[in-house]
Parts: structure tokens; C-alpha cells; sequence
């Protein structure tokens, strides 16, 4: 059985998807400051290890950097509502720029899904329950 990755055209697709999104990260006054702006590659392969693991590509994120601990990695920056709409914001974007024919609507969903999921497991500030930073 074909693995999701390779179902959605590999590499390239996640490629695609994850420079889209970038272009945009580093352009936001928001988000844009979390990232390193010394390291915008480093940054962005990255993610797309992680995407492609996920999805049933190479396991090059645990190879090159262990186990994701996304909430972990993810726990020094302030994320809170307005963070993570932003970053769904331009992860939508970049998803829609990648064509049907690329990516069909099951798949789109079920990445679209995932992403929703793991930037509402991100959250770790709210009025509430302030940021030790915010």
C-alpha cells in the first residue's frame, strides 16, 4: 500500500508547502520574530523532515534531530489564540496554493486536519493561564 507521502507526490508537494509558508513567516510581524532569522533553511528543512515523517516519508527529522517533542521544542515561545490563527492563516495559504491535481480534497483534509491539531496542542498561553514570558 502507497503511503500518504508518496500518494501526494513526495517530496516536491511537502517541499512546495512548507517553502509557501516560510515566505510568509518571514514577512509577519507576529510570528515571524520566533523564528531563526539566522537559520530560515535550517528552519524550513525542518519542518518539512517533520511533515514527511509524519506522513509516512523518511524518517530524516528522528535521524537528524530525535524524537519531534513538538510541545517540548514548541514551549519557550508565547503561543497563545492570535499566534496560532496566525500560523494557520499562512499554512493555509500555502495548502491552497498547491494544486487539486497535486493534492486531492481527501488528502488536503486530513493535512489540513493535522495541522489544526497540532497548533491547537501548541497553545500555552492564554489569559488564564499567562506564558512564564508573555
Amino acid at each position: 500500500m502507497q503511503s500518504f507521502y508518496d500518494s501526494v507526490g513526495g517530496e516536491g508537494t511537502f517541499r512546495q508547502l512548507v517553502h509557501g509558508f516560510y515566505t510568509r513567516v518571514r514577512e509577519d510581524d507576529l510570528i515571524g520574530p520566533m523564528y531563526p532569522h539566522d537559520d530560515w533553511e535550517g528552519a524550513e528543512d525542518r519542518l518539512r523532515w517533520f511533515l514527511a515523517q509524519y506522513w509516512g516519508g523518511p524518517q530524516t527529522f528522528n535521524e537528524n534531530r530525535g524524537h519531534p517533542r513538538l510541545r517540548m521544542r514548541h514551549n519557550h515561545f508565547v503561543i497563545g489564540e492570535k499566534e496560532k490563527d496566525r500560523w494557520l492563516e499562512m499554512m493555509k495559504a500555502s495548502l491552497d496554493e498547491i494544486p487539486a491535481d497535486q493534492l486531492d480534497d481527501a488528502h488536503r483534509a486530513a493535512v489540513w486536519d493535522h495541522m489544526e491539531r497540532v497548533a491547537n496542542m501548541l497553545i500555552n498561553h492564554s489569559e488564564a493561564f499567562p506564558h512564564p514570558h508573555a
